[in-house]
């Protein structure tokens, strides 16, 4: 099978794309897909992958705190408003599609916009298509003129970009892609030896520049390496210049090697226990501005998927699709300006969270720091029939989680730091007394002091029921 970044797409969308997955039980390898290294690939040792290896603790320090980031997709393709893969999927000719270089005109200094945008909503880097597979160049460029000091913007939008994350006290984050379908030798370089050699120097030199260009650069995110292999790339090399040039960069899986973190991409799925992940996901169901699609996530979901994250020890990289001009869709900052004030109160459950050791809950959701387990309460219970003849569920309101082994200390409402009553036994953890209303919106965190590193496994569970006989006790 001609595994290529289209199919590979489609293929994560058939799993179930719009949404996200849940963590399995056991927080298992994320899904490896045909042509892309798995989460935990192996690569040949090098020297500099021995030195790379040997700084990433203290290099990734802020980005495992960090948790949540904005990712943007913005170029020609916003143009058109009808996804970042129209020029492939629409089979625009080549040479009209370069004329949207000069009808792309975005306001000044938009960027500005976005980081404040992203400060709001509580994230803490930010990662801007520097150039897509459209091949267009955001930056000031020597090496060819398809680039936006050329062309309509007249400036270099990626320094415009790295200004305002820093105005704004964020990390700074460059996506760039491998594969260019603009570029002669970007699809003719897999046949002709001649033609690799001036793609692959062509390639190292842009993302030198950028490495080069614009002060101390945070993470560059690779992608799509089709259609040469990392030997083909020559990644080694890439990541040796890319390490040199900035000592204290993250960089991702995607240009065949196993870099610092991977990158599972419209699911979430923790990488096996050791190994950094995060999950980027689009706001609806589009990277680039598509003026068609109203299929937008809710606050609700955004703070369920940033828990789901936290559990596994992975990050959340959540994409917008600037317009034309660089403004923002509406419902893009409705959306995370709701999540950021839920930030506001609960960020001490999601920012610097640990991987832990939790069963399903269709209700909840739960993180950990420590010994401190976070429950977030997405639907409230409220008022349940049964309590008004089952002892287990009096006083209402009950949250109650089956199978958590440590010793609860004490437990409160992040949202009020009121203490909430709570009994436990060898069954379960009972919360009780609580609001008929949910008192915070998306979810409710509580908050449960431990004193051990919470483990929730309902399996532990079953073979303590005292069971009577098969019939009526």
């Amino acid at each position: 099978m001609d595994w290529n970044e289209s199919s590979r797409r489609s293929f994560i969308k058939q799993l179930g794309a719009a949404g996200a997955l849940a963590l399995s039980a056991s927080n298992s390898e994320a899904l490896r897909l045909p042509g892309t290294p798995g989460a935990g690939a192996q690569t040949p040792s090098s020297p500099s992958a021995d030195r790379q290896a040997a700084t990433r603790a203290q290099r990734m320090a802020w980005w495992h705190q960090a948790r949540f980031g904005m990712f943007i997709h913005w170029g020609l393709y916003s143009v058109i408003g009808q996804h970042e893969w129209a020029l492939e999927v629409e089979g625009v000719p080549l040479a009209q599609y370069e004329q949207l270089a000069r009808h792309f005109n975005p306001r000044p200094n938009a960027a500005r916009e976005w980081a404040r945008l992203a400060k709001r909503a509580g994230q803490k880097y930010m990662v801007m298509t520097t150039k897509h597979h459209e091949g267009f160049c955001h930056f000031d460029t020597k090496l060819t003129d398809y680039c936006a000091p050329k062309q309509g913007p007249g400036r270099d939008l990626v320094r415009e970009f790295v200004d305002a994350a820093r105005a704004e006290g964020l990390r700074v984050g460059f996506y760039y892609s491998l594969m260019d379908w603009h570029h002669p030798d970007g699809a003719r370089c897999k046949t002709d030896e001649a033609a690799r050699k001036r793609f692959v120097a062509y390639t190292h030199g842009l993302i030198r520049e950028l490495m080069t260009n614009y002060g101390k650069i945070d993470v560059l995110w690779y992608d799509v390496d089709w259609p040469l292999t990392p030997q083909e790339w020559e990644s080694e090399r890439m990541n040796q210049m890319v390490f040199e040039l900035q000592p204290d960069i993250i960089v991702n899986n995607r240009n065949g090697l196993e870099g610092d973190f991977s990158t599972p991409e419209q699911e979430i799925k923790a990488s096996e226990g050791g190994r950094a992940w995060e999950t980027c996901m689009t706001l609806n169901d589009s990277w680039g501005f598509n003026r068609g699609d109203d299929n937008w996530k809710s606050p609700k979901t955004i703070a369920s998927n940033l828990a789901i994250c936290g559990s596994g020890g992975g990050n959340y990289l959540l994409n917008i699709g600037p317009k034309p001009d660089g403004s923002i869709p509406e419902e893009t900052v409705t959306t995370l300006e709701a999540v950021g004030k839920w930030l506001d109160t609960n960020g001490k459950a999601i920012y610097g969270a640990e991987r832990g050791s939790f069963s399903w809950n269709t209700n909840a959701n739960y993180t950990r720091r420590g010994n401190t387990l976070y429950i977030h309460q997405q639907y409230w219970p409220g008022h349940t029939p049964a309590a008004d003849w089952l002892a287990y569920y009096q006083p209402e309101v009950v949250i109650a989680i089956g199978g958590l082994k440590p010793k609860v200390k004490s437990a409160r409402l992040l949202k009020t730091g009121e203490s909430v009553t709570f009994t436990q036994d060898e069954f379960s953890l009972r919360l009780t007394g609580l609001p008929l209303q949910a008192p915070d919106q998306p979810a409710t965190v509580i908050e449960v002091e431990c004193d051990g590193e919470p483990v929730i496994d309902h399996d532990s569970i079953r073979p303590l029921w005292l069971r009577h006989k098969p019939g009526i006790s």
